[in-house]
C-alpha cells in the first residue's frame, strides 16, 4: 500500500490586504495571474513522478484569496492533480474563500468537479469590527456565501474567526459565536488576534488600551473551547474545533507529522526525513518554472533530534497529544523525563492522561509555548547513554531556553521530579 500524501497550492493573490495578515500574498496584482498559472501547472507536471510515489488523500488551496483567484482556474488545477497523481476519490480536498469573492455559480461548478470542503474566512460578525480589521465582506454577505455553499451542496464547511480584536468585549465575542452557530458549520477555528511586525495593525495598536489584555483574551479563549465542546464541537488542535469525523485532515497531517508537498511561492513541503520550502517571490517563482532554474529558498535534511522536537511540539497541539509507545518509536529516545514533567503540569491542572496519550486542557493550552519549552529542557537534558544518535546532535544544537523569568517561575514546579 502506498504512503498517503497532502498536497497545499499557495493562491497568492488577494483583493486587498486586510491589515492583521503577514501571510505572503500580494495585492493589485491580477495582472500577474495568468502566468502563475501556468507556472503552477508546469510545476505540477514536473512533479508527478514524485507525487505518484503516493496516494493523495487531501488537497488544501490555501491564500491569499483562492477564491479570489477564480472557480476555473482552481478546477483546472485541481483536475491537473488528478491527471498526474494518484488523488483517492475520498479526499478531503478543501478551497479557502472570502465572502466578497464567492458566488454561487463558482461554488457550484466547484462542487460538481470533486471539491468537497470550503473553509471560509468569516473573523466577526460585528460589521464595525470587520471595517476595522481590513475585511471586505460584512457579516451579511458572510451569512448568504454560507447559505449559496450549502445550496450547491458543499456539507463539510469551516468558518474562521478571531478574538480580541481592538475593542471587542467578551460579550461581543459570546455573540459572536453565537451567530456563527446558528449556522450550524462542520468545523470552527477560533484565532486570537495576534499584532505581526510590519501589517498595519502592528502599527497602529501596539501596545494600546484599545486591544483586550492577555488575560481578556484568555477568557475568551477559554469561553470558546467550553461552550463549543458543549454543542459537540470537540476541541482536537489548539484553535480549532469539529464534530468528531470533521477534524481537518489535511491540518492534522502537519501535526502527525505526515507527508505533504506545498507549491506556490512560500509554499513549504516535509516528504519523509526532507523539508524545503519554495521562493517568497510571485515573479521569481515564475520564472525559475519557467527557465527550469531552482525555486528552492530553503532546504533541510531533518535529524532524529529534530524529529524527536516536532514530535513534542507539534503532538502537544493536539488534544490527541503524545504517547510514550509513539515517542520511543519516533524518537528513540527515554520516555521518563517528559513524563514526569507532564505528571507535574497534571498536578496543577494544564495536562491529563486519556487512556495512554498526554495532552494539555484548556488551561495549559493558554500558556502551552511555555510548557513545551519545559518539556524541550527535560528532552534535552535527558542521559544520552543508550541514544548514540542524540550525543553528537545535542553537542550540536543550541539548548532551548525559556524565557527570561519563566524558568525560575517553573524550575520548582518539576526540577525534583526530573531525576526521579
Amino acid at each position: 500500500m502506498k504512503k498517503r500524501l497532502g498536497i497545499y497550492i499557495h493562491i497568492p493573490f488577494c483583493a486587498s490586504k486586510c491589515s492583521y495578515c503577514d501571510f505572503y500574498s500580494l495585492a493589485g496584482c491580477e495582472n500577474l495571474m495568468p502566468a502563475y498559472h501556468e507556472a503552477l501547472l508546469a510545476h505540477l507536471e514536473e512533479s508527478s513522478a514524485a507525487i505518484k510515489n503516493y496516494e493523495v488523500d487531501s488537497v488544501y488551496f490555501g491564500g491569499g484569496t483562492p477564491s479570489f483567484y477564480g472557480a476555473d482556474r482552481i478546477v483546472e488545477i485541481f483536475n491537473a492533480l488528478k491527471l498526474n497523481g494518484n488523488v483517492r476519490l475520498d479526499a478531503e480536498v478543501t478551497v479557502e474563500c472570502n465572502p466578497d469573492s464567492l458566488s454561487y455559480n463558482a461554488l457550484k461548478l466547484m462542487r460538481m468537479e470533486g471539491i468537497n470542503r470550503i473553509s471560509m474566512g468569516v473573523q466577526a460578525t460585528d460589521n464595525n469590527l470587520l471595517k476595522l480589521i481590513g475585511r471586505r465582506h460584512n457579516y451579511q454577505q458572510a451569512v448568504k456565501a454560507f447559505q449559496d455553499a450549502r445550496r450547491a451542496g458543499f456539507d463539510n464547511i469551516s468558518l474562521d474567526l478571531m478574538y480580541g480584536l481592538p475593542s471587542q468585549t467578551k460579550t461581543d465575542w459570546a455573540n459572536t459565536l453565537s451567530k456563527v452557530m446558528e449556522l450550524h458549520p462542520e468545523h470552527l477555528s477560533c484565532y486570537g488576534l495576534k499584532l505581526e511586525e510590519g501589517t498595519p495593525m502592528y502599527k497602529n495598536y501596539l501596545g494600546s488600551p484599545i486591544l483586550p489584555d492577555d488575560d481578556d483574551q484568555a477568557d475568551m479563549y477559554s469561553y470558546a473551547a467550553e461552550l463549543l465542546n458543549r454543542y459537540g464541537y470537540k476541541q482536537y488542535e489548539i484553535s480549532n474545533f469539529a464534530p468528531a469525523g470533521f477534524e481537518s485532515r489535511h491540518n492534522l497531517k502537519y501535526w502527525n507529522l505526515d507527508d505533504y508537498m506545498g507549491f506556490g511561492p512560500g509554499a513549504h513541503s516535509c516528504v519523509g526525513n526532507q523539508r524545503y520550502s519554495y521562493v517568497k517571490d510571485l515573479k521569481q517563482y515564475i520564472a525559475g518554472v519557467n527557465r527550469d532554474v531552482s525555486i528552492i529558498d530553503e532546504y533541510q535534511i531533518i535529524s532524529p533530534l529534530e524529529r524527536a522536537v516536532e514530535y513534542i511540539m507539534l503532538g502537544m497541539r493536539t488534544t490527541k497529544g503524545i504517547s510514550e509507545r509513539d515517542y520511543r518509536v519516533r524518537c528513540q529516545s527515554n520516555w521518563k523525563p517528559i513524563e514526569n514533567v507532564l505528571k507535574a503540569f497534571a498536578e496543577k491542572g494544564w495536562a491529563e492522561k486519556t487512556e495512554d496519550r498526554w495532552h494539555f486542557t484548556v488551561p495549559g493550552f493558554l500558556i502551552s509555548n511555555t510548557l513545551i519549552g519545559i518539556m524541550l529542557e527535560a528532552q534535552a537534558g535527558e542521559r544520552v547513554e543508550g541514544n548514540p544518535w542524540l550525543a553528537p546532535a545535542l553537542e550540536a544544537e543550541e539548548k532551548i531556553s525559556m524565557p527570561k523569568g519563566e524558568d525560575e517561575l517553573f524550575k520548582e514546579l518539576y526540577k525534583d521530579k526530573i531525576d526521579n
